[in-house]
């Protein structure tokens, strides 16, 4: 059971389209007319959205995309990026702490998330997509890290740590540096993406892996997840005593004696995330 406070949950999310069906919630950016490129509402509304979905308990697997033809193109050009140049240095500092919410709050959100690449995910849309926990993408979808496009550092909301961690040193230096688009394909290759599908299977490829992500040992994809988040800053003797730890933990739940029980009469473990 999920601990309560006072404060109610957000039934409705002004910025952007949030749907749960059977445990799966689904993101959906919408402004299409920019590619779902992002404002000041709508990093706020992420930010929040991924540190209150682990405490509404009716949640185990996010998707998120992007309407029409792109996933998300970073910020703004004019509702963000004309705004920023006018800010003075707190003002800025709040606003880069804000987008790095965003994907603090997505590692350490133990709840899987899927981004489902439908198209472009350029400048903080790809910081989105590398910080969630699978990438599918369809064909001819691209992923572009811009900061230095327009001079800034190619480490943005946590790209810099992030980035090498999933595809090496060498290829992060040479992504971040230039900003040049990595194909789908290319992803897939360098280990930035899961999967490459057809425009058409795209959301039926995630909604099965959410599906699989919500009917499975939950608590065993939520440790793991966030043993590979926490690990990432450990040393190994360290690591290895986190990990022995949760294992132990994880061998007094209902799962553990469930998959005990139905081996024992050759049967499908009926999962309770307990």
């Amino acid at each position: 059971m999920t601990f309560r406070a006072s404060a109610g949950f957000t039934d409705d999310w002004e910025h952007f389209d949030v749907s749960v069906d059977d445990r799966v919630a689904t993101i959906t950016l919408q402004r299409p007319e920019t590619l779902n490129s992002l404002t000041f509402d709508v990093y706020a509304d992420l930010r929040d959205l991924f540190r209150e979905a682990p405490l509404r308990g009716d949640i185990d697997a996010i998707v998120t995309t992007g309407q029409g033809r792109g996933f998300c193109s970073g910020g703004d050009v004019d509702e963000i990026i004309g705004e920023l140049v006018r800010f003075d240095p707190a003002r800025l500092l709040e606003f880069t702490h804000m987008t790095g919410a965003v994907v603090q709050n997505m590692r350490e959100c133990a709840i899987p998330i899927i981004a489902a690449v439908n198209g472009t995910a350029a400048g903080a849309g790809a910081v989105i997509a590398l910080a969630s926990d699978f990438r599918i993408c369809v064909r001819g979808a691209t992923f572009r890290f811009l900061f230095t496009k327009v001079g800034l550092s190619g480490g943005d909301m946590g790209s810099a740590y992030l980035l090498p961690r999933l595809v090496g040193h060498g290829r992060a230096t040479e992504i971040l540096m230039f900003g040049d688009p990595v194909s789908a394909a290319d992803a897939v290759e360098i280990g930035l993406a899961n999967k490459v599908v057809d425009p058409d299977d795209l959301l039926e490829e995630c909604t099965a892996l959410a599906r699989r992500l919500a009917d499975g040992p939950r608590l065993a994809y939520r440790a793991t997840k966030l043993l590979i988040s926490r690990e990432a800053d450990m040393s190994l003797a360290a690591a290895i005593e986190f990990e022995a730890m949760t294992q132990a933990l994880l061998m007094r739940t209902e799962d553990h004696a469930e998959f005990h029980r139905a081996f024992g009469a050759s049967e499908t473990p009926n999962w309770k995330g307990r």
